[in-house]
Formats: C-alpha cells, structure tokens, sequence
C-alpha cells in the first residue's frame, strides 16, 4: 500500500500549494480532509498529516464547535508522534493542543518579510528559509509550549515556529507560499484586506517578486523535513 499525506484544509483557496509536487514526488497519496465537513478519525494514523492555515481563530470553538474535535484529533495525533506539520491556523492549533495559549499578535502581519532564525532553526528543516523572505498572514499567534523549541523569530512575532520532536513541527507562516494561485487569496480575504486598508497591488507586486524563491525554498525546506522523518 502506499503511503498518505492528509491535508486538514479550513478553507478552499489555502491548499498545499508547493508541498503538492514534493510529496508526490515522494510517493504519497494527497488526501484533503475539509475541516467542519469530514470527520477526523479516520486520518489520525496516516502516515503524513498537515494542519494548513485560514481565517478563523483557534480559539473560535463557540462559533465554530467542530474546532474542539480537531483539537483532540491533534492531541491524539501527538500522543502516538506520528508525522505533523502545522501552518499558520495550523500551527496555533497544535500550540493550543500541547497547553499553550494562541492570543491577538502585537499588530497584523501581512506581506512578505524574512525570518530570524534561531541556533535550533538553522540546524532544522527551515534552515532553507532563513536565506530569504516567507509569506506572512496572521492576526495572531502563541506562547511556545511547554518542552517545544523555537525555530524562528520575526520582530512582530517572537515565536514563528517550533517543534517538540523530529516529527512534529509547527510554522506560522506559510513555507507552502509561491505556486502561483496567490491571486486566490487576495480574492478570498478581500473583506479582511480591505477592512485593515492594506494595499493590494503592493501586495501583489512583492509576493510576485519572490514567487519562484519562496517555492523553492519552500520545497526544499519540506523535502529537508521528510527526510528527518523517515
């Protein structure tokens, strides 16, 4: 049988973007697991799982309940150390599922903007992303967990990443960035761009820019992360 890499999608226009290609090319089967739609359980022991990002809060389990379900789906997934990525809403939710407290960021960070890494960072998977500039889009973020090391910095964010084993990793910005449908996003988070008076074009413009560096230091950033895994 061969080996599966469930995404946990939260919303349609944030996939795996340019993790897609690397982990067919590894030889997995990508299955999308569509969160408040499809239940959890039965991706709980695949071999690969990826929590991506999206609007809503981690802390949102009064307006979304389903959240309280893949909250525990993360713990078990911890408990048995299976292979788990986190990104952004991702990452929050794995943070929130190891006893930390995800809370409102000093100010938004959106846009395109380096990384700082830590000693630890620049001996793990992300190393890749410390060369260059990763895409950020998050109103929020979190206390490291107990036992966790953190992998990276930013001047908003004091935690950007972090992992507590070679299997679990969490990132709160987006490594999946540069496939090329950015263009879905700025659409789909029109309300949230318009209502925080950022500018679109500049937008546009900067992650165009850096579309071909970031996916591929993107890609190799999670084939580095599949071959601590194996």
């Amino acid at each position: 049988m061969g080996k599966t890499a469930v995404a946990v999608r939260h919303v349609a226009f944030e996939d795996l973007g340019s993790f897609a290609a690397p982990l067919a090319a590894r030889g997995f089967d990508i299955q999308y697991l569509d969160a408040g739609i499809d239940d959890f359980v039965p991706a709980l022991r695949a071999e690969l799982v990826i929590i991506l990002g999206g609007p809503i809060s981690s802390n949102d389990e009064g307006r979304y309940p389903w959240l309280k379900a893949e909250i525990s789906f993360i713990r078990e997934r911890l408990a048995l150390d299976l292979p788990l990525l986190g990104i952004c809403l991702g990452a929050q939710l794995i943070a929130r599922a190891l006893g930390a407290s995800v809370y409102p960021a000093q100010k938004l960070e959106i846009g395109v903007a380096p990384l700082t890494l830590t000693k630890a960072g620049e001996k793990s998977p992300l190393a890749t992303l410390g060369v260059g500039p990763v895409l950020h889009w998050h109103g929020e973020t979190f206390d490291l967990p107990d036992g966790a090391e953190c992998l990276a910095s930013t001047a908003i964010c004091g935690n950007q990443a972090f992992r507590t084993s070679a299997q679990v990793l969490a990132c709160q910005f987006h490594p999946e960035a540069g496939d090329g449908k950015f263009e879905r996003w700025l659409i789909g988070h029109h309300s949230e761009l318009d209502a925080k008076g950022i500018d679109v074009g500049a937008l546009r413009a900067t992650e165009f820019a850096e579309r071909d560096a970031m996916r591929d230091r993107g890609e190799a950033f999670l084939r580095a992360w599949l071959d601590d895994i194996a």
